[in-house]
């Protein structure tokens, strides 16, 4: 099963305030270990979001918003991609990663299951979403 651990942002990740040296230092021997275990897929920091966009729905309208999204209350700052065997798993490896805001900080990484292929019925679009998998896979 993959797991996406999902870091939420801080006042600071939001400024483009980047961490410190030891911290990073701290996230690099996490992340080897995750790799060494075997399970580590990806994993990687967000820029703040004035540096990105939205596109808003509605109906067949496309709007383009350009950041920051000040009014958004739970920004993701970045995240870890983990192939764990359960819920409980993952969990044990979120609760070993280094605080995301240093050693004084208050956050939170959500744990969150990705859809798999074989979560939806078979047809036509699950073959094809199974077969780009696989390709990806082998690039």
């Amino acid at each position: 099963m993959r797991f996406m651990m999902i870091v939420k942002a801080s006042e600071e990740s939001e400024k483009g305030v980047l961490p410190p040296d030891e911290l990073f230092a701290e996230m690099d021997a996490y992340n080897k270990e995750l790799a060494k275990a075997g399970i580590l897929l990806d994993a990687d920091g967000l820029r703040p979001t004035s540096d990105g966009v939205r596109i808003q729905y509605n109906g067949s309208k496309r709007t383009v918003v350009d950041g920051p999204f000040a009014e958004s209350k739970e920004l993701i700052a970045g995240f870890w991609l983990i192939q764990a065997k359960s819920l409980d798993e993952a969990i044990e490896w979120a609760k070993k990663a280094p605080n995301p805001h240093g050693p004084n900080g208050v956050t939170n990484i959500e744990v969150r299951r990705l859809f798999e292929a074989e979560d939806f019925t078979k047809g036509d679009a699950v073959d094809r979403k199974r077969q780009l998998q696989e390709q990806s896979k082998q690039n």
